[in-house]
């Protein structure tokens, strides 16, 4: 069974951290960049997330140009998993494919739909209280 840790951002620069497991983690499995996932999956009944990457259970970041979820080899001039330092610097990364997967520790996303209630309210952070 997939444990993950799901970090949602929000419009405002808001970020949230979510432990996920047992069927609210298969909610996120087979799923790639891109998609959206029902915000209950991660205690935001009404909201709905897109995955924006991720990384492995080794810190290898998720690619959304590598089709699956298993490791590959790039030759990278920068971007996802490489900065380059000099002009022209090109460096050859293991990155994970775009797809969700057993392997997988941590995802990021941001919020894509809103629900009725705010994420203040349904997470209980009121500072009205």
């Amino acid at each position: 069974m997939a444990d993950f840790q799901v970090i949602v951002g929000d419009d405002d620069g808001t970020t949230y951290s979510f432990e996920v497991d047992g069927q609210d983690a298969n909610r996120f499995i087979g799923r790639s960049i891109g998609e959206t996932v029902d915000g209950d999956a991660v205690g935001l009944s009404g909201y709905e997330v897109e995955i924006t990457g991720g990384s492995d259970q080794s810190g290898r970041p998720m690619h959304g140009e590598v089709s699956g979820a298993e490791t590959t080899t790039l030759l990278s001039t920068g971007g996802v998993g490489f900065e380059p330092t000099v002009d022209g610097e090109r460096k050859r990364i293991t990155v994970r494919g775009a797809e969700v997967s057993e392997e997988t520790r941590q995802i990021n996303a941001k919020v894509a739909s809103r629900g009725d209630e705010s994420v203040e309210e349904l997470l209980g952070d009121d500072e009205d209280e």
